[in-house]
């Protein structure tokens, strides 16, 4: 269990421990997260990387990217696509 001080001014230093257990560095930003009368202090690059995994599970799939080199493939199609778009206007 580690102890932390609050300042005048509400700020609290993170014990090195809990900020290397955290993966936090020098300008991250952590989320008070409530549960009943607790609070879970999270990682927000953390959390908002879980989000996007979960928000695009099953998107491989839909798609029929089963590899890295399929998902590198759409994706030099889309920009290659793009880029006759912009420049056919130009012809």
């Amino acid at each position: 269990m580690e102890v932390a001080k609050i300042t005048s001014k509400g700020q609290i230093t993170i014990p090195v421990a809990i900020r290397k257990s955290m993966k936090l560095k020098d300008g991250d930003k952590v989320l008070f997260v409530p549960d009943g009368n607790r609070y879970y202090v999270e990682n927000a690059a953390m959390v908002a990387i879980n989000r996007m995994q979960e928000a695009f599970a099953g998107e491989a799939e839909r798609l029929g990217l089963e590899t890295e080199d399929d998902a590198a493939a759409m994706v030099k199609e889309i920009r290659r696509d793009r880029w006759e778009k912009k420049h056919a206007d130009n012809a």
